[in-house]
């Protein structure tokens, strides 16, 4: 048997700075089976694949805002790898709804301009992150609602409202309590029972 620490693995390249030849070297990459790839900053980063409970959570909120995506958007929490070149990202998200069309290409790499809202779900290895530069860069990339679901602290906090610097706006919850998710799919979350 195999034990794995949850941590993530960095992977630097010779052209760190030059997001295409990243791109490149992830298509070609043979990711260790429990783990997926991301590109941050300039590197590609390995991250060991979300602990099983994590599912109940992921397929509540995809169940629950299915009917109120935008037209032509689809809610999947399929791996993906939606890219941000202007600041070599690459991001992965646990959960994601973007612009059905958009996404019909023959490659891994799909536009982030596609995405009306993301979700992502913390780890003790994602948890940094997800909390500051995938806030960050979603928010300068207009990515209209960013939903963190922070498994370690047990709240949920919602972004929007984004603009140049980011987002303008955030709402945090606990998990038990009603989340109210902002246009463009204007509903609310039923978050009782993620606590387990």
């Amino acid at each position: 048997m195999t034990v794995m620490m949850e941590r993530p693995s960095t992977i630097s390249t010779p052209e760190q700075t030059e997001f295409e030849k990243l791109c490149r070297t992830l298509e070609q990459l043979d990711v260790p089976v429990g783990y997926r790839a991301e590109i941050i900053g300039g590197s590609i980063v390995m991250t060991p694949w979300s602990q099983g409970f994590y599912l109940d959570v992921m397929e509540s909120l995809a169940d629950q805002l299915r009917p109120h995506a935008p037209k032509g958007h689809r809610v999947s929490v399929a791996p993906c790898l939606y890219v941000f070149p202007q600041w070599e990202r690459g991001f992965g998200p646990d959960l994601h709804v973007a612009d059905a069309g958009a996404t019909r290409v023959r490659s891994i790499r799909l536009p982030g301009e596609a995405l009306s809202l993301v979700a992502e779900l913390t780890s003790e290895s994602t948890a940094e992150r997800d909390r500051s530069d995938k806030v960050e860069r979603y928010g300068k990339a207009g990515v209209p609602v960013y939903v963190l679901v922070d498994m370690l602290t047990f709240r949920v906090v919602v972004f929007s409202r984004p603009g140049e610097d980011g987002y303008r706006t955030h709402n945090e919850f606990k998990f038990g309590e009603t989340v109210r998710i902002p246009e463009p799919f204007d509903c609310k979350l039923d978050t009782s029972g993620w606590e387990s």
